[in-house]
């Protein structure tokens, strides 16, 4: 029953969004709520002159940079292309080695 739907609302900065997921999702999308709001409070306590919607999209900024920069570390497309071309060399070795003998 992993399936299984709920509906919630999840409070984003003071405004409340109705969600239906997945019931197995659901402290997941608690939590990033939660993240998502005490990181606008910190903005908020930094820059008084700002309004909710610059600290959203503060917050979403922040949380992005971080999620390409794993993303970019967990590319392991370099790494399949070396293996590609030391299997490569293998092969032409081996087979070099087949024709000697």
């Amino acid at each position: 029953m992993n399936d299984e739907k709920l509906t919630i609302r999840v409070n984003i900065a003071d405004r409340y969004y109705p969600l239906t997921i997945k019931k197995v999702e659901e402290e997941q999308v608690r939590k990033a709520a939660k993240r998502i709001n005490d990181t606008v409070l910190q903005y908020k306590k930094l820059y008084t002159d700002k309004d909710g919607q610059d600290f959203l999209a503060m917050a979403v900024l922040q949380y992005v940079t971080k999620l390409t920069e794993f993303e970019e570390k967990q590319n392991i497309a370099p790494f399949v292309e070396q293996i590609k071309e030391i299997d490569k060399e293998l092969e032409d070795y081996l087979q070099k080695e087949q024709n000697v003998l």
